[in-house]
């Protein structure tokens, strides 16, 4: 097709220099010669030059020398071969820019795809078999790798420790972040069990090495199911959510604290409630509370208490799925614009099945 509208071009150049004898239209030729050098192969280009300076020789007669016609047939022969020259160069130049573009584009994509996976190593690769709890977790980057972290750490064999944590920012920084912050909780979990001395030492190995900018938002909770009791640190997180299933009612777990990394002579507060059969704790990221619609309407926290009030009686792993596709489905085709991690615990303390894979 571009040879042919070339040939077509060059056509009705010719046409129009044979019936203008008043002047030379030899420069037209300069515009299917353009379009050719661009679309077709050099060797075609070339030898469109030799045509175009033939049909000119040919249609345009004018009463000029043979030595003047001959100069004027190789003058216009060097600035058409000096136009082709140049946009074929350009041409070749912008494909070799393509070229490295996306060559550096897919080597990009590659190590995105292997930091992706060394992350999933830091998250939790089944569910912990704790008698007397349902657990499960879902963790959805944004952008292949993320700052979103959660774990869930057992104790013995009626004691877990559940970490949900979201690094400011998103992308590569925030992942390098997140991956220090699980690699010190992990540390941490081999150490001694006090909350509030993890933290505090937590604050000061995170705050060591990012700046004011990178902080991380961290809940750390301790489930008993002997005591039947959780104790809990917030630390400028998102506030988990306690379903009672005796009331119908849900309880804030709010932060106590500000964000780790920020201010590491701050001192936390330890909080702790009691749990009965059939309570449901939600812990999640701003991923989930901030997502928007087209609207720029957020899905809130009354959204998510609605979602978990009506699937109180769901296993863990389906809450987990109610809740993201609620959110999904509120956004709509906006889709999230941050990382998306949800963890749900619910416990069946009465002796009542559950899931412990």
């Amino acid at each position: 097709m571009p040879l042919v509208l070339v040939l077509g071009a060059t056509a009705a150049v010719a046409y129009a220099d044979h019936f203008v004898s008043s002047i030379s239209l030899v420069y037209l030729y300069t515009l299917p010669l353009s379009v050719g050098a661009i679309f077709l192969r050099r060797k075609v280009s070339y030898g469109l030059i030799a045509a175009c300076i033939l049909f000119h020789d040919y249609y345009s007669p004018r009463n000029i020398s043979v030595a003047l016609r001959i100069f004027h047939n190789l003058s216009a022969m060097l600035c058409f071969g000096f136009v082709v020259y140049v946009i074929q160069r350009y041409m070749a130049q912008r494909e070799t820019l393509a070229n490295t573009v996306q060559q550096q584009r897919d080597d990009l994509l590659q190590e995105v795809k292997l930091a992706a996976q060394v992350q999933r190593l830091f998250l939790p690769s089944g569910k912990p078999a704790i008698d007397g709890l349902d657990i499960a977790g879902m963790m959805l980057p944004l952008r292949g790798v993320g700052g979103d972290y959660y774990d869930y750490i057992p104790i013995d064999a009626h004691t877990i420790q559940v970490v949900i944590a979201d690094v400011a920012g998103k992308g590569v920084p925030a992942a390098l972040l997140m991956s220090a912050t699980a690699a010190a909780i992990r540390l941490e979990a081999n150490r001694d069990r006090n909350m509030l001395e993890q933290v505090e030492r937590l604050n000061a190995e995170i705050g060591a090495v990012s700046d004011p900018e990178r902080y991380v938002t961290l809940l750390v909770a301790e489930i008993d199911t002997h005591k039947r009791m959780i104790q809990y640190v917030n630390c400028g997180h998102n506030p988990a959510l306690l379903f009672r299933a005796k009331t119908a009612t849900l309880t804030r777990m709010n932060s106590s604290c500000p964000p780790i990394g920020l201010s590491p002579e701050d001192i936390c507060e330890l909080a702790s409630a009691d749990l009965s059969a059939g309570d449901v704790l939600v812990f999640y990221t701003d991923g989930v509370t901030e997502a928007e619609n087209r609207l720029g309407e957020e899905f809130g926290m009354e959204r998510l208490s609605a979602v978990v009030r009506d699937g109180s009686s769901l296993s863990a792993e389906e809450l987990t799925i109610n809740i993201f596709n609620g959110a999904a489905a509120f956004c709509g085709d906006v889709g999230f614009r941050d990382d998306v991690t949800i963890v749900v615990v619910k416990c069946r303390l009465d002796g009542s099945p559950g899931v412990t894979a």
